[in-house]
């Protein structure tokens, strides 16, 4: 999806100039005459919004207080300054203000776009600095997560319902799926966030040493042990213990397991005494574990103290609607790592991977697009930098076409509508009046508005992720047309 460019100019010939050179250069573009209406486009993330070119001299509200305004709201998005005067105090108090860059008018067409991109990269960089400082940190949030299609949107409603308390979770689905990453976002909207997250994969332990890295063991407890170590659920006290492949333990390690989860305490190997724990339990498996037990390989009793709320994770085939999302995620985020200048990705190649399978889930989706990145000798990633994928799927032509990423406001959603309903006037929401005639943009925005708070429930935070525009815009359409929220939710 292209990323959007907003233009804040009071001259008209000016925003249709930068217009015209931001839209040839394959970006979006949105125009506001004056700093009010621009802070009012620019004001949530959610509302698209990715660079905005400001104009320094404007009546009312001025350039340089429309910038201190933006900063306030949107700490995170890049205005670069645009003015007809390039003296060193003006440059100064500019990126003082916050601006990335400074502009001098006439602007150059290709400095224009050289300077979005620069501001896109750093900002891709700055977002993945942060994102990995949140993970590092234990504070991941479920707005980290790509979760539009609909079978996620049910994980993220039952993530939620958990994280408000200690209940253990036990996640299930296949490898790659993103279990962990649901996990960690858990502990970051619990009361626990900020404190030890601790990964523990099972299956990846030699079984003689289970019991010394989860419970820890004495300095001398047995031969090879020439110093204590204090195991990972002492490692993960206050915080959230996440036991990755719980299906792999064995048997025996499996009775210890559960005497920690009953008594809050661990006895390490070669301690006379217990060691008192405060820990929340996340396990994770891609194994039937009922079967498991069915099987006499894993304790009913400890599957029972697991298994309190249980959470499916979908495959990556079953959330299709994600995969553009995905994709120009792990674009952005490899563009930052990389130093590459990958812009997106040509319509062929999203048709081919939405249509793939996905075997390896979102982790293959993720090396796929990685060695993509490294591969490709354009601006846009094409089929033949998938070998392994597009060798299998020889008639791209034929596929049909994937759904675009999330619309950035209300209006976009109505070209999202399936056509058959458009151009019939029939469905929930129609758009022709009794006459035949077309219904004014404004009465269709508002019928969509209230169908979606109906269907939801009254879920504001559903509506506006499903919707994809932010909460603030929503509940500010919420005023201007009188809608009945039917609220359920504390906002």
């Amino acid at each position: 999806m292209a990323k959007t460019v907003l233009v804040i100019d009071d001259d008209p010939t000016q925003r249709r100039l930068l217009q015209a050179a931001v839209e040839k250069a394959g970006f979006a573009c949105r125009t506001a005459p004056d700093g009010e209406a621009g802070i009012a486009l620019a004001a949530d993330p959610k509302d698209g919004i990715d660079v905005v070119l400001l104009d320094l001299t404007m009546p009312g509200l001025s350039g340089m207080e429309t910038l201190e305004r933006l900063a306030a709201k949107r700490q995170d998005l890049p205005v670069i300054m645009l003015t007809a005067t390039s003296g060193i105090d003006t440059i100064v108090q500019s990126m003082r203000g916050g601006a990335v860059d400074f502009i001098v008018k006439p602007a150059n067409p290709e400095r224009v776009v050289v300077s979005i991109r620069n501001a896109l990269k750093m900002q891709s960089l700055t977002g993945e600095v942060k994102r990995l400082a949140r993970k590092a940190e234990g504070g991941m949030a479920f707005d980290d997560m790509i979760a539009s299609a609909a079978p996620m949107r049910q994980v993220i409603r039952l993530a939620e319902r958990a994280a408000v308390s200690d209940i253990p979770v036990l996640i299930l689905g296949e490898s790659g799926v993103g279990k962990e990453v649901v996990a960690r976002c858990i502990q970051g909207a619990s009361t626990r966030v900020g404190k030890p997250f601790v990964t523990v994969n099972c299956g990846a332990i030699p079984e003689n040493l289970v019991e010394s890295i989860l419970f820890g063991h004495e300095k001398g407890a047995f031969t090879g042990a020439v110093s204590k170590a204090l195991g990972k659920f002492v490692e993960a006290d206050g915080g959230t213990l996440f036991l990755d492949e719980v299906g792999e333990l064995p048997l025996d390690a499996q009775v210890k397991l559960l005497r920690a989860l009953q008594e809050g305490e661990v006895d390490a190997v070669g301690s006379r005494r217990p060691t008192k724990v405060d820990v929340r339990i996340i396990s994770a498996t891609n194994r039937d574990l009922s079967q498991q037990v069915a099987e006499g390989t894993f304790r009913e009793d400890l599957f029972y103290r697991l298994n309190v709320f249980p959470i499916d994770m979908p495959s990556l085939r079953e959330r299709r609607d994600d995969i553009p999302a995905l994709v120009e995620h792990f674009i952005g985020r490899f563009n930052a790592s990389e130093g590459t200048k990958v812009s997106g990705v040509a319509d062929d190649t999203m048709k081919m991977l939405y249509a793939f399978d996905w075997p390896g889930n979102v982790r293959q989706l993720e090396n796929a697009v990685f060695r993509a990145v490294v591969l490709c000798d354009g601006d846009k990633l094409r089929p033949q930098d998938f070998p392994q994928i597009s060798g299998q799927m020889p008639d791209i032509a034929s596929l049909p076409a994937a759904p675009a990423v999330a619309p950035a406001d209300a209006a976009s959603v109505v070209a999202g509508v399936p056509s058959a309903g458009l151009a019939t006037g029939e469905g929930p929401v129609p758009i022709m009046d009794p006459d035949g005639e077309m219904r004014a943009l404004q009465d269709i925005e508002r019928d969509i508005l209230q169908y979606a708070i109906d269907y939801y429930q009254g879920h504001m935070s559903e509506v506006s992720r499903r919707l994809g525009i932010g909460r603030s815009t929503l509940y500010r359409k919420v005023r201007e047309y009188d809608l009945d929220m039917h609220e359920r939710e504390a906002s």
